[in-house]
């Protein structure tokens, strides 16, 4: 082995001194060490879910891995999904203890983005998610005060949710649903989650999903649904300086900081604490009027597929 090799619970760990990424302030050895530093706490979220995830190799740009490689050891669980877009099976790993986490590491896998339901139950998603998604700038104040309308919004119906920054430029807020809620119940109550907080303050959040719809407001996107990911708490992001995602907690969240949260200063931050853990409401049943609310709202993604073929055609008419 090199002087930059070496072994933990069995996984061959190699070029650990290798910067990780243009910018991440970071090498392979430190995303190693922050995710088995993390590992405990970050496993809840992956476990018994099809995972993507994001890789980087040198010289080359990042990109999303689903399908697992031949060369995969056959210690890593996994689970066939079919793909309806390729039509072909994708088999998925899933992480479910630290030696696979470790694997992934040495594949330098930096973010992991889990499924919302488990494997072989995508009808049956555990939780709602809310993705907050700031115009481009230093925007992460005006997802922060959006934040706080969405936990309007769930404190209205009698809900609560988890925040955490996406490790990007927003923020999640995860709501824990009864076992039995189904993955079109789950699409409706977000829809009409977000509807609700864009009525609180239509000056400041969004449900525009065309971009240039937006007027420079926070787009509350309730498009995470059905096959749909989220990248999980503790994960970190391929942006400079590597940040990760992390429970900021309501009480918290207004002095938070994206760069606040890194590879490097989460471990110290954490402590002995699971604050994602923490935070997580226990599962609640969606009520029926939020539930039918959100059936009378159009899917985002498909209301704006017909929007851009009319305005298309309308600017072809207009010659």
């Amino acid at each position: 082995m090199g002087a930059a090799d070496e072994t933990r619970a069995g996984v061959s760990l190699t070029n650990l001194d290798q910067p990780l990424f243009d910018g991440a302030g970071a090498t392979k050895r430190d995303l190693v060490d922050y995710l088995d530093a993390v590992h405990e706490r970050m496993l809840p979220g992956l476990r018994d879910r099809p995972l993507s995830v994001v890789r980087v190799r040198p010289g080359q740009d990042p990109f999303m891995q689903k399908n697992l490689p031949k060369y995969t050891p056959d210690w890593v669980r996994r689970t066939s999904v079919w793909a309806e877009a390729s039509h072909r099976d994708i088999s998925y790993a899933l992480c479910d203890d630290r030696r696979t986490l470790l694997w992934f590491a040495n594949q330098r896998a930096v973010e992991y983005h889990p499924t919302l339901g488990h494997a072989g139950n995508p009808e049956h998603p555990t939780h709602l998610v809310l993705d907050l998604d700031p115009p481009p700038g230093d925007s992460f104040g005006v997802a922060v005060r959006t934040a706080l309308l969405v936990r309007q919004a769930l404190t209205d119906a009698g809900l609560a949710g988890a925040v955490k920054t996406s490790g990007a430029k927003g923020l999640h807020v995860i709501v824990p649903v009864d076992p039995a809620t189904t993955a079109e119940e789950a699409a409706a109550a977000t829809r009409a989650l977000a509807a609700r907080a864009e009525r609180l303050d239509p000056a400041l959040a969004t449900t525009a999903f065309i971009v240039e719809d937006r007027g420079g407001r926070v787009f509350v996107d309730s498009t995470r649904s059905y096959g749909a990911t989220v990248v999980a708490a503790y994960s970190p992001r391929i942006r400079p300086g590597t940040p990760v995602s992390y429970p900021v907690g309501w009480a918290d969240v207004e002095a938070a900081t994206t760069a606040d949260f890194t590879v490097k200063t989460v471990p110290g931050l954490l402590g002995d604490r699971d604050p994602w853990a923490e935070a997580l409401p226990a599962p609640q049943r969606l009520p029926e009027e939020l539930v039918a609310e959100g059936r009378t709202i159009p899917v985002a993604r498909v209301q704006a597929m017909h929007e851009g073929k009319r305005r298309a055609k309308a600017r072809r008419e207009a010659g």
